[in-house]
């Protein structure tokens, strides 16, 4: 993409959004709540409330949070998983106000539908050029391009240049903005992106390790302590604690106890999943990290600190300047 391109396509994301900066904190299930979205959009990008499976009192009390001026003007919205979510929850959050919308792994189009009859925007998350068109062809007014690299749920099919450049190519006649997601965690990161032909970037480990994020400090700093090697692609957070995801999805986390447990005996994790689940809840409740997920993308290596969202913007903003984007 050359620097005009670009610079015409980052400002249709803008413009659409009202957002200063093509940026988007990742709608991560209970991480990204109001106070993390508020501190995102405060610093010039799109906040997103993770809304996860449809929680309509979690995803209220997080909107009081983020306050109501930053949610009635679209600049904090809120993320949902369609295969779980039912479609009529977008006109209930229209009535607190929220006009911006997120929708990730399944067929965004019965939402999207629903956004355009309040008049609202949307994003919606993809795995593949033929998901990206789906979307497009279906009234979505941005694309975000995730890539195996990607902290959370996902699928372990392609890597997120491939899917970015494929959907770039196969949405241009739509001529809306497409995002990268997935290992994105500094300006250097941004800016390859840019080379790959987005307009801007959704990121989420990085704004997870965070003052406002809402997990414990003893999650977040194993964020900034560990490698990408020590990140997995697994399915077995879904299965112990449920509920189970469609085919084709896992998500990538921290390697655990958990997890090498699984690997060596997921047959004996099947057969005392009562027992396996409840201590799953424990260890929630305590933040026993050997036994509880922590989402992490493989950009996690190059996270150095938890700070403050909006210096992870400002940070990240910098990928965006005037030039001959990094084509490596």
């Amino acid at each position: 993409m050359t620097p005009d391109a670009h610079r015409r396509s980052a400002a249709a994301f803008c413009e659409r959004f009202a957002v200063e900066f093509p940026i988007v904190g990742a709608p991560m299930a209970f991480v990204a709540g109001g106070a993390l979205a508020a501190a995102i959009t405060d610093a010039g990008a799109l906040g997103m409330i993770g809304g996860g499976y449809g929680d309509e009192a979690w995803i209220a009390r997080q909107l009081d949070i983020a306050g109501p001026d930053r949610v009635r003007d679209g600049r904090v919205g809120v993320g949902l998983i369609t295969w779980s979510a039912d479609p009529s929850i977008v006109p209930r959050l229209a009535e607190r106000g929220v006009s911006t919308f997120c929708f990730s792994f399944g067929d965004p189009r019965p939402f999207v539908s629903a956004v355009q009859r309040i008049g609202g925007r949307v994003l919606c998350q993809v795995q593949s050029a033929a998901e990206a068109v789906a979307a497009a062809a279906g009234g979505a007014d941005a694309i975000v391009a995730q890539g195996t690299e990607a902290g959370g749920h996902g699928r372990d099919d392609e890597g997120v240049e491939h899917v970015v450049r494929s959907a770039v190519a196969a949405v241009g006649r739509f001529g809306i903005p497409v995002l990268a997601a997935g290992g994105i965690s500094t300006a250097d990161d941004l800016r390859r992106a840019v080379g790959w032909g987005a307009a801007g970037v959704m990121v989420g480990t990085r704004t997870y390790a965070t003052s406002e994020s809402l997990d414990a400090d003893a999650a977040k700093r194993r964020l900034v302590t560990a490698s990408p090697d020590d990140t997995v692609r697994t399915a077995v957070f879904d299965v112990v604690r449920g509920p189970a995801w469609p085919d084709g999805y896992d998500g990538r986390a921290l390697r655990n106890a958990l997890v090498d447990r699984w690997e060596r005996s997921p047959e004996a994790i099947a057969a005392d999943i009562d027992s396996e689940r409840a201590r799953y809840r424990a260890a929630t409740d305590d933040v026993d990290l050997d036994q509880r997920a922590v989402w992490a993308g493989a950009g996690v290596g190059r996270i150095r600190s938890i700070t403050p969202a909006r210096d992870v913007i400002a940070e990240l903003a910098t990928g965006l300047v005037s030039g001959t984007p990094d084509t490596g």
